[in-house]
């Protein structure tokens, strides 16, 4: 009877990938808005816990284990120093994960972050000579963090304590190895659990002139990785499978969902900088993307920031705008492409339920949502708004950008990989190809960002190496000594005057700026004293061991292993 049900399944499901793949078959990308950076009131001014993007995925080079990473503080300008960009002290990361479809996290990882400041009143810099490793002495400034994992509401245990992050990007003078660094910042636990914190390139790829009224209302404004050059902050966290499937068992109950949130104490003292896991806000919250961006309207923008998942479905204004969203009656108005029918039932199991033939969608396939797992109660299910990953779907050598659209259905919406053209996927799923397998061939060439400036790497934590250089000038580019798991992008060049909508992604140069000689004699005297202070740091400079984190208390189930155990 199983194997009866397994073969209706993937039947299903081939259907929905081989009809939505006719749709994509000769037709290039389309546009919408951004992922989650600064897209709300409140948090565009508190950068530190702005949460951009979240990922889910199984780990393509380790078997049996998922891989999770949520991105912090937008547009990170790589120059941006003396202070350049920490995590918050004051503030609680969360990665959370629901098995049993209640929106209610069964299993939560919570990082907290700690200074190690050196700098005192003797100095503006960031480091006072080159460093060679995670704890060179010439790194005024450093983090640490603690990382604490809760299973199915039981209390917070430390798993690891004053493992290092890897610290923001200065420059090649500074730190002419920074693939090492990140190396080093990789921490692995027992149990098989690899974490990492740190500051990287930003993985997502989008032109953001989709606010100049679609891109211009003519599609001319295309071709631009706005994000292209910045960096964010990164934690992430590599799991067996069965840490994070309901009753340990993967193969009975695949399905997860997965959103990050980030939270602040109730009430913050301007200088504190530690705080106490007890009376905390949240502040941040981002499952899918893009729907707090252009689905959820300015006015509710905060509140959804603050909600619990388990809250979604009895906020009438947030069911309603998936239901009945704003920008395909944009896109009407501006390009004269009908709008789908409402009330889109398509976008709520999209969003809300997660793709199954249980919840009564239109969409007939069971791919991620929680109903779909063996041992759920479909009584406590809960319509929520979350990023779901179906884990039995294994990895596919080649990828497609496009995801299940094009017949991958590893990719999005089932989970998210760095790859993902997800700005792509969900202006065309808010078009209605989910329901009739055809893309919109008026908005097939779309932004014409196709793909990240950056080439990810293999092995986790899989995001780029931070970028180096202005983003201003088209020098953003990584130096030579990055490892071949990050490659170098040449430095890009400025648009053509008319440029082609399917041309490829560029970015401009700022003008040269001509100096008086007034600033350019004084800028010169600082950068003969910058020089000097390097080179005396450099000589004086003492080195230590790198830091190692500390390991406490291992849980279940999979701590009682050792880290090269197989997960079941």
């Amino acid at each position: 009877m199983r194997s009866t049900r397994t073969r209706r399944r993937g039947t299903a499901l081939a259907a929905l990938g081989l009809a939505l793949a006719a749709g994509v078959a000769g037709l290039g990308p389309s546009g919408a808005g951004a992922s989650s950076h600064r897209e709300a009131p409140l948090i565009a001014a508190d950068p530190a816990v702005d949460n951009t993007d979240v990922y889910a995925f199984a780990s393509p080079d380790r078997p049996g284990y998922a891989t999770f990473v949520a991105n912090f503080i937008p547009f990170e300008e790589p120059n941006g120093g003396p202070n350049f960009y920490p995590f918050a002290t004051d503030a609680v990361y969360n990665i959370n994960i629901d098995n049993n479809g209640d929106a209610r996290p069964d299993v939560v990882y919570r990082w907290t972050f700690h200074n190690i400041d050196k700098r005192g009143g003797s100095t503006f810099l960031y480091n006072n000579g080159p460093v060679t490793s995670i704890a060179d002495e010439n790194l005024l400034f450093r983090q640490t963090y603690t990382l604490q994992a809760s299973f199915h509401g039981g209390p917070f245990q430390t798993r690891v304590s004053n493992a290092p992050v890897a610290p923001s990007r200065v420059g090649p003078a500074s730190m002419p190895d920074y693939a090492k660094l990140r190396d080093q910042a990789v921490t692995t636990l027992p149990g098989g659990w690899k974490i990492f914190a740190g500051q990287a390139d930003d993985p997502f790829f989008l032109d953001l002139r989709v606010f100049d009224l679609l891109y211009g209302g003519n599609l001319k404004e295309v071709g631009q990785d706005t994000l292209g050059g910045y960096n964010v902050n990164t934690i992430a966290i590599q799991v067996p499978f069965k840490d994070v499937a309901l009753n340990a068992d993967a193969k009975r109950n695949p399905v997860i969902g997965t959103w990050s949130t980030a939270e602040r104490p109730r009430v913050r003292i301007t200088g504190k900088t530690t705080t106490s896991t007890k009376d905390l806000v949240q502040v941040s919250r981002l499952g899918n993307p893009l729907v707090n961006e252009v689905v959820v309207p300015s006015g509710l923008k905060d509140a959804f920031n603050a909600l619990p998942p388990d809250k979604d479905a009895s906020v009438a204004p947030v069911v309603a705008r998936v239901k009945d969203p704003e920008v395909p009656k944009l896109i009407q108005g501006i390009y004269g492409v009908k709008a789908p029918a409402t009330p889109r039932n398509d976008l709520a199991e999209i969003f809300l339920t997660g793709i199954t033939t249980k919840a009564g969608g239109p969409i007939k396939a069971d791919l991620n949502s929680q109903l779909n797992n063996a041992d759920v109660n479909p009584s406590a299910f809960r319509p929520s708004e979350m990023l779901r990953l179906n884990l039995s779907v294994k990895p596919t050598a080649k990828p497609n950008r496009l995801g299940v659209l094009a017949g991958d259905l590893q990719g999005f919406p089932n989970g998210r990989r760095l790859t993902d053209d997800v700005v792509d996927i969900e202006l065309q799923a808010l078009e209605g190809a989910a329901q009739t397998g055809k893309l919109v061939s008026a908005l097939a060439a779309g932004d014409a960002v196709n793909a990240n400036d950056r080439a990810f790497g293999t092995s986790f934590p899989y995001v780029a190496l931070p970028n180096v250089g202005a983003v201003n000038n088209g020098t953003s580019a990584g130096n030579p000594s990055q490892s071949s798991a990050a490659a170098v992008t040449p430095a890009r060049s400025a648009p053509p005057a008319e440029q082609s909508v399917r041309a490829a992604p560029v970015a401009y140069s700022a003008h040269d700026d001509t100096m008086n000689t007034v600033i350019t004699a004084t800028l010169g005297a600082v950068a003969v004293a910058l020089a000097t202070l390097l080179i005396v740091g450099w000589l004086m400079r003492r080195r230590r061991p790198a830091a190692a984190g500390t390991p406490q208390n291992p849980l279940p189930p999979s701590a009682a292993s050792g880290p090269d155990e197989s997960p079941a």
